[in-house]
């Protein structure tokens, strides 16, 4: 079986470092309880132009106005009460060895570091050069994946799993390859 087509050439969605590539899978193929794990990401954004606004900019107070930051990108004096961000960006998990990101569109998870990988087909053009975890494949790419952990018996892993430190087997395939 082929493993697909590497539409990153070998450049996008990979760790240089150690040449595996980051895995991609379904916010609906982990346990619903892991996805409690991820930590929202709040960017605050100009309100005029959508400039990005860093938690470091200096906040000007004037008497009767309270707290207003300048927007670097259009000028414009921004109320400290707008730069709220009231609706999360994305997610983001940095734990036990882990890098996991996900945007707010139920596109996926992608896990960009991890203490473990499997071998899977690469993903199709919407994420280039990552590893499908939704999609075994014994012949396929070494890619980043989620421990055992992060599934249950209604969610089971879709993939064996290895060790990154020493190739060890941790789990084998559970469900039918």
């Amino acid at each position: 079986m082929s493993a697909g087509i590497d539409y990153g050439m070998g450049l996008a969605n990979i760790d240089r470092e150690t040449g595996i590539r980051f895995g991609l899978i379904s916010q609906h193929s982990i346990m619903p309880e892991a996805l409690a794990e991820l930590e929202p990401i709040y960017v605050r954004a100009c309100p005029k132009c959508g400039e990005e606004i860093s938690d470091d900019a200096p906040t000007v107070y004037t008497r009767g106005k309270g707290g207003r930051i300048e927007c670097p990108a259009c000028s414009y004096w921004i109320p400290e009460d707008e730069l709220t961000g009231d609706d999360p960006q994305g997610y983001t998990y940095t734990e036990d060895g882990y890098h996991l990101s996900s945007g707010t569109d139920g596109f996926g998870i992608f896990v960009e570091k991890s203490p473990f990988y499997t071998f899977a087909r690469f993903c199709s053009p919407c994420a280039p050069g990552a590893g499908n975890l939704d999609s075994h494949d014994p012949d396929g790419v070494k890619t980043y994946c989620l421990g055992v952990d992060w599934f249950d018996s209604d969610s089971p892993c879709p993939y064996p799993v290895y060790n990154v430190s020493d190739d060890s087997l941790v789990q084998a395939l559970t469900v039918a390859e």
